[in-house]
């Protein structure tokens, strides 16, 4: 392997790369998902390289001091099973060496993941739904512009393990988005972002104090693009709640993922998550 190397990816690979090589492997990314993913921690990409061509992607992306997410853990397929993308998974386990790390992760590789440490919180499953016309939940429900900011990055620290305003300003923000909020007495009880994606538009995260808010921002979201596009939401399986509401919209479930932590899972409210923001940074 004397000519294999790793290093950090520029924005421009890590778009062409990373969110190219994603959609070949069918995870279907948003169509802006690579500078929302990039800005949230431009030192956490990283490339194998093998004779000047990346052969091999990973993210690893430290919110903080305390808690980091892996993605895009992917190596080219005539290159897999010969110890490249190890090496570069062992990168990423090193630069997050003092967080909390989390990754949604293919249920087949759960047993590899436990090897360095991972241990299984939950599962989540991807619903997959056909849009339908829809009127808006009620009056509470509003677009989200900036002046909601603060009350937002707030309400959204229930469900997420850290503060990651960075990352919410760049995803509610991105071009072929749109975000709902749900406010009530100068308070917000939910919110939902649907991004469009290469095929068809994806929720998350869907984040709710309440069942009927949860059910309401769905609403909305299957009622936004033309009759007949693709839905997709990643929903939780502890969260029952969250499994009916896709049911209840007909969803169907197309695949599954790990959720795993190299320590204890963190306290977040787990049963106001009716959809994953994104499989690749939690």
């Amino acid at each position: 392997m004397k000519d294999y190397q790793i290093r950090r990816m520029t924005s421009q690979e890590m778009a062409s790369t990373c969110i190219e090589w994603a959609y070949n492997e069918g995870w279907n990314p948003g169509l802006g998902d690579g500078e929302c993913f990039y800005n949230a921690d431009p030192n956490g990409f990283f490339a194998g390289i093998l004779n000047g061509e990346i052969i091999a992607t990973i993210s690893a992306v430290a919110y903080d001091q305390s808690f980091g997410f892996i993605g895009f853990y992917i190596v080219k397929p005539e290159f897999r099973g010969l110890g490249y993308g190890k090496r570069l998974w062992d990168k990423a386990i090193s630069y997050l060496s003092t967080q909390n790390i989390g990754l949604d992760g293919v249920l087949e590789q759960q047993d590899n993941y436990k090897k360095s440490g991972f241990k299984l919180a939950y599962k989540n499953v991807r619903y997959k739904g056909i849009s339908q016309k829809s009127q808006l939940y009620s009056k509470q429900l509003i677009p989200y512009d900036v002046n909601y900011f603060d009350l937002l990055c707030e309400f959204d620290r229930m469900f997420f393990p850290v503060d990651r305003k960075r990352f919410i300003k760049d995803w509610t923000e991105q071009p072929n988005s749109t975000t709902w909020i749900v406010l009530e007495d100068g308070n917000i009880q939910g919110y939902v972002t649907m991004r469009k994606c290469r095929e068809g538009y994806k929720i998350g995260p869907l984040f709710a104090r309440k069942h009927e808010t949860a059910l309401g921002l769905l609403k909305t979201c299957f009622g936004f693009p033309n009759n007949g596009s693709s839905i997709y939401l990643d929903v939780p399986e502890v969260n029952q709640l969250g499994i009916k509401l896709a049911l209840q919209f007909d969803m169907e479930p197309v695949f599954g993922t790990a959720r795993m932590y190299t320590l204890e899972p963190p306290k977040v409210n787990l049963k106001g998550i009716y959809g994953v923001t994104t499989f690749e940074l939690g």
